[in-house]
């Protein structure tokens, strides 16, 4: 359901899963602790 999506972190990659390693999953990881989230709130 879309409203299930509204907190949601989509990560798109250009790897392929067979080629999908722990070199790509770190990057993953490393690309989402890099994210500000504020769930919806507004910067003050």
């Amino acid at each position: 359901m879309l409203w299930q999506l509204s907190y949601a972190e989509l990560y798109f990659t250009e790897t392929l899963w067979p080629d999908f390693d722990k070199e790509a999953l770190l990057k993953a990881v490393k690309s989402y602790e890099r994210r500000e989230r504020r769930f919806g709130g507004r910067l003050l």
